[in-house]
């Protein structure tokens, strides 16, 4: 694991720098993860969804190719990754819910547990209601929840992609929990 850590890192950086070779071998290294993190996603759809979790990858993927972005390490790539994903997901969420409202949203967990279809699972536009309220009372733990829901970091990955310690980021990863349950349950 380390070493695909160091791998991911030099990849990203001499991707950076103009290196569209490294951005091909990049590619494998980053796919499984990407796959696992979209599966998680999908984990409470229900079968025969239209949009799959491979298509969110190589969307995301296509986007992250075509961004202009000075990447730092492997943490950092995949807290951009999840905002693509996020973004992918609003937008599919979007337009199906013109289709037919609400009929079919996608669901996302708030629970740590990750466990399909549980009580806490909420619509996916709802839940980006919520993160853009959060976001404008306190864009670090919006950040952090977009971080580890879309993007499936770690404590300890949020830790070196903002800077601060594993037991802040599980404190302000609490707080803005409870906050938006709050606010889902009160204003949705």
């Amino acid at each position: 694991m380390i070493n695909d850590d160091v791998n991911v890192t030099s990849f990203l950086k001499a991707w950076s720098n103009g290196d569209e070779q490294a951005g091909n071998d990049l590619a494998p290294l980053v796919y499984e993860e990407l796959r696992r993190i979209a599966g998680r996603l999908f984990r409470s759809e229900r079968q025969g969804h239209t949009l799959q979790p491979t298509a969110l990858v190589h969307e995301a993927f296509a986007r992250l190719v075509d961004a202009d972005v000075d990447w730092q390490d492997r943490a950092h790539f995949y807290a951009i990754a999840a905002r693509n994903m996020r973004r992918l997901l609003i937008d599919y969420a979007e337009k199906r819910n013109a289709l037919k409202r609400g009929g079919n949203d996608i669901r996302v967990t708030l629970d740590e547990s990750s466990t399909p279809a549980s009580e806490a699972d909420v619509m996916l536009l709802d839940l980006e209601t919520a993160l853009n309220a959060l976001s404008a009372q306190d864009p670090r733990k919006a950040q952090l929840i977009e971080f580890q829901y879309f993007g499936g970091l770690t404590t300890e990955e949020m830790s070196v992609a903002v800077g601060s310690s594993v037991s802040t980021i599980g404190r302000e990863l609490r707080f803005a929990r409870a906050w938006l349950k709050d606010y889902l349950q009160n204003n949705v």
